[in-house]
């Protein structure tokens, strides 16, 4: 990953998208179509999960994917989404975290389940 890719802000990204399809896309799909391509996107990060931590294993028809991968193709379709449907998502994502603070500032912290040690940690 480049230090740009790496420093890269949402409205960053936006515009690369934008531009990128523009130049290279021809087109947006579809606000229905890039739903449907972004079902298929997740259902390809499910299928690597589920293998991976999950209990199935991967077949031999399975190609192999990396969940990096299958996390930017959501992100980019998000993101196509986004774009074309007018939602700048930067201050979208400031007023669903400002959201998700005011709603559950103290219902996680109380919640025992919480306290409790997960199977997985995320790899950092």
């Amino acid at each position: 990953m480049t230090q740009q890719a790496a420093d890269i802000t949402i409205a960053q990204a936006q515009a690369s998208v934008d531009d990128w399809i523009r130049n290279i896309g021809v087109r947006y799909f579809s606000e229905l179509t890039n739903l449907a391509q972004l079902t298929e996107e997740v259902g390809e990060l499910a299928r690597i999960m589920s293998r991976t931590y999950g209990e199935q294993s991967f077949k031999a028809s399975d190609v192999q994917g990396s969940i990096s991968d299958e996390l930017a193709d959501i992100l980019f379709v998000v993101i196509c989404i986004a774009n074309q449907t007018g939602v700048d998502l930067t201050e979208a994502m400031k007023q669903n975290l400002d959201k998700k603070t005011r709603r559950d500032k103290d219902r996680h912290k109380s919640n025992p389940k919480l306290n409790q040690t997960p199977n997985h940690q995320p790899n950092q």
